[in-house]
């Protein structure tokens, strides 16, 4: 009888020695996996504001310019000053008070683009914005001045917003985001 009662304390004893072990393991993995889910979370929000707020918009006025520079046949004051001149004036700022929202491995290409739009305003407000601007000037370019504009960090900035588009909300239609 001593035998079966020491081996009913002895199960009784794993019992419960498991089901603690199990709890404190329970609860361990519980930490982890809410770890693991608020640092997906936070980094999935930031990926939506970068897209949101900078890549996005950036995106638009890539094109924009783009566009605005294509249809470019003779002087066009309304092109470059309305178009281009205010989208180069956005992309500028964006990154400039969006940094927080530049992917780590774009700040240099964001450096680029930045002092190109920043010398290419500045010659434009020499050639334009004075008393009496020089309209004889054709084109506002920065190239010649040693500021080419740095197509590569352009390219970059619009591969990572598909990127980011396509690993937040995945295809739409069984297509990408594209340029």
């Amino acid at each position: 009888m001593e035998k079966i009662k020491s081996f009913g304390q002895l199960v009784a004893a794993a019992l419960i020695s498991g089901a603690v072990v199990s709890a404190v393991a329970g609860v361990l993995f519980t930490g982890y996996v809410t770890r693991v889910t608020e640092e997906v979370r936070s980094q999935r929000g930031w990926k939506e504001r970068s897209v949101a707020e900078l890549l996005g918009p950036m995106n638009i006025q890539f094109d924009r310019t783009k566009r605005a520079f294509n249809r470019w046949k003779e002087k066009n004051l309304y092109l470059e000053v309305k178009v281009i001149k205010t989208g180069n004036e956005t992309i500028r700022d964006l990154l400039l008070t969006k940094g927080y929202l530049i992917p780590p491995e774009l700040l240099e290409d964001a450096g680029k683009l930045v002092e190109h739009y920043d010398v290419w305003l500045e010659i434009f407000e020499r050639q334009r914005g004075g008393k009496e601007p020089d309209l004889k000037s054709e084109f506002t370019f920065a190239g010649p001045e040693g500021f080419p504009f740095p197509g590569d960090a352009e390219t970059r900035f619009k591969v990572k917003y598909r990127q980011y588009w396509n690993e937040l909300y995945g295809e739409r239609s069984g297509t990408s985001v594209t340029e």
